[in-house]
C-alpha cells in the first residue's frame, strides 16, 4: 500500500543537491551521514544498501562511482527503485530479502554498508549478524538512524505525551500528513546501537535530534543549527538526549 501511494515516484529523477561538494548542513544528521559516505570515497567499492525503498541512497552512491547492490523486503518497492535507477542511467544489483538472511550474498563481498533508517524495522541481531558476514575484514560501515535512549522512551509512552502531546506535535512535525510508521518499528536505543558498535573499531558516533523532530519540524532550519549546537555542547550526555544517531566505523578483523 505504501508503495502504490508513492506510484509517482517512478517518474521523478532523485534529488542530488546533497552530492553537492559546496555548501554543506552539518546541522543535519542526513548531511552528515553523506559527509561520512563522501569522504569514504565510495568510487569503484562494493556497496550494499539495506531496506532501499525506493532507492534514493543506492541511485546516489552508485552516481557517486559505487559498485551498488541494494535491497528490500518490499517487492513493490523494489519495481519503483529499479524505474528510478532507469532514469538515472544507473545499474544496480535490486534484490527483495529479509535483512536477516542474506543468503544471496557471499562473505565478506562488500567494501561498505550504508544504514538509513532500516535498522528499527529488523531483529537487529540477527541482521547485524549477516551484515558482519558480508563485509570483508575492515569494511565499513556508515548509517544513519532513529534513536532514544531508554529512558526517553519511557516518557514518550507515559499516557500524557502518547494520548495527548504526541497527537498534537505529529501534525505540527508532518505538516498535516501521516507519518509511514509500519506497526513493528520503534527506534533503536542505547543497547541496540550497542549491538552495531560492538562490531565496530575505530567508531565515531554523533547524536541529533534533541528538539528537531520531536518539538519542531526538520525544515526549520534556524532552530535546527541552535539545536544541533545545544547537542554539541551536550558532549557525552547527547547519548541520553538525541533523537537521531550517526555513526560510522571499521569492520573488526
Amino acid at each position: 500500500a505504501h508503495a502504490a501511494a508513492h506510484r509517482e515516484k517512478e517518474s521523478r529523477p532523485v534529488a542530488l543537491d546533497i552530492l553537492a561538494t559546496g555548501q554543506r548542513r552539518p546541522w543535519n544528521a542526513y548531511w552528515s551521514m553523506y559527509d561520512r559516505i563522501m569522504a569514504a570515497d565510495p568510487a569503484g567499492k562494493r556497496v550494499l544498501v539495506p531496506g532501499c525503498g525506493f532507492g534514493d541512497d543506492a541511485i546516489r552512491l552508485a552516481l557517486l562511482g559505487a559498485e551498488v547492490s541494494a535491497f528490500d523486503l518490499s517487492p513493490d518497492s523494489l519495481e519503483i527503485a529499479r524505474a528510478r535507477a532507469r532514469l538515472a542511467g544507473v545499474d544496480i544489483a535490486f534484490d527483495c530479502m529479509p535483512a536477516e538472511d542474506l543468503s544471496a550474498y557471499q562473505s565478506a563481498s562488500f567494501d561498505l554498508v550504508v544504514f538509513v533508517d532500516i535498522l528499527h524495522h529488523v531483529d537487529i541481531r540477527p541482521a547485524i549478524r549477516e551484515i558482519v558476514r558480508v563485509v570483508r575484514p575492515g569494511g565499513s560501515i556508515i548509517g544513519d538512524e532513529l534513536y532514544t535512549h531508554s529512558l526517553l522512551q519511557r516518557l514518550r509512552q507515559s499516557a500524557l505525551v502518547e494520548k495527548l502531546a504526541y497527537p498534537l506535535m505529529r501534525s505540527w512535525i508532518y505538516n498535516g500528513a501521516e507519518p509511514y510508521i509500519t506497526p513493528e518499528e520503534h527506534k533503536i536505543d542505547e543497547f541496540e546501537l550497542a549491538l552495531v558498535l560492538d562490531q565496530l573499531e575505530q567508531s565515531d558516533v554523533e547524536f541529533f535530534g534533541l528538539a528537531e523532530g520531536r518539538l519542531f519540524p526538520s525544515r526549520m532550519r534556524s532552530l535546527a543549527r541552535i539545536d544541533k549546537q545545544i547537542m554539541r555542547l551536550a558532549g557525552g550526555a547527547g547519548a541520553r538526549l538525541g533523537g537521531r544517531v550517526v555513526f560510522s566505523g571499521k569492520c573488526r578483523d
